[in-house]
C-alpha cells in the first residue's frame, strides 16, 4: 500500500539526504546536496536538486562498482560489465527525458 524509497544497485546518497515517499533511483547513481530530489532520478545520474544532474560517466561508474566489490572480495566479472554497458545504454533516453546533462 505504501512505498519508500527504491534504490538501484551501486546507487549511493549523501549523508542525511531525504527523499519522497515514492521516490525511484536508478543504477549506479550518486545524489547529494540539500533540497528534495526529484521522485525519478535516471540511472547513472550524479549530482543534486540544487545543481541539478549530470551523466556519470560508464568508465567511471565501472571503476568505482569494481572498486566497492573488490573490498568486498566480490569479483566484478565481464558479465556485470556488460550489464552495466547495457543499463547505461538502455537508459539513455531517461536521461536526456529527465534533463541529466551529459
Amino acid at each position: 500500500m505504501f512505498v519508500g524509497l527504491t534504490m538501484g544497485d551501486h546507487s549511493k546518497s549523501g549523508i542525511n539526504l531525504m527523499f519522497n515517499t515514492g521516490t525511484v533511483v536508478g543504477v549506479s547513481c550518486n545524489i547529494y546536496g540539500a533540497g528534495l530530489p526529484p521522485k525519478f532520478i535516471p540511472s547513472f545520474s550524479w549530482g543534486g536538486a540544487e545543481d541539478g544532474f549530470v551523466t556519470y560517466r560508464i568508465d567511471k561508474a565501472i571503476e568505482v562498482a569494481k572498486r566497492v566489490m573488490a573490498r568486498r572480495k566480490v569479483q566484478f566479472t565481464e558479465v556485470d560489465e556488460k550489464l552495466f554497458r547495457k543499463v547505461f545504454e538502455l537508459t539513455q533516453e531517461e536521461r536526456e527525458r529527465n534533463g541529466v546533462k551529459d
